[in-house]
């Protein structure tokens, strides 16, 4: 598949909705609003990176970055997610092509760390792993991960910006 990973543009506002839904449809642990989630993180300037995966003039895969707080006040932390690819092309590489660039991108911008919910098994290869000392209350600790850039590991509870409270 011929891919290119570029940051998203105004144009691609609606795929990448369109690619949010459908990725999500039939996932399990979800409420369904990832799409509005990404909205408002845009509306709110909170988008710290958005990439788009384009293939043949689609996109069939999108990733959002933005910034958390942790309770210790460390600063330059960042949450990762969603991140949706398109169902007739999921487990093609397209998602590890977004996770690679999306963390190579933070990592650039001078970031201190990210952090994820997520399957441990699918995120353990892109070096994330639970951390003790960095917390995100009410799910499963081995769910949370993180991966730190700069010698310095929080510790903290984690607060998501209010768009993840999301709804229609």
């Amino acid at each position: 598949m011929n891919l290119e990973i570029r940051n998203e543009d105004k144009g691609d506002i609606n795929a990448i909705e369109k690619v949010t839904i459908e990725a999500f449809l039939n996932a399990p642990h979800t409420d369904h609003t990832e799409q509005y989630i990404v909205r408002d993180l845009r509306n709110s300037g909170a988008l710290s990176i958005s990439l788009v995966a384009e293939s043949q003039g689609q996109i069939v895969g999108h990733v959002a970055i933005s910034p958390v707080t942790i309770s210790d006040g460390v600063k330059g932390w960042f949450g990762l997610g969603p991140i949706s690819v398109s169902p007739n092309v999921q487990r093609s590489g397209v998602g590890t092509k977004l996770m690679l660039s999306a963390l190579e991108t933070l990592k650039g911008s001078g970031a201190s760390g990210c952090v994820l919910l997520g399957d441990p098994a699918y995120y353990s290869r892109f070096g994330f792993k639970p951390e003790s000392s960095i917390v995100y209350p009410d799910v499963p600790p081995e769910y949370f991960q993180a991966i730190q850039f700069s010698a310095l590991l929080p510790n903290g509870i984690v607060t998501y910006h209010e768009a993840f409270n999301a709804k229609a």
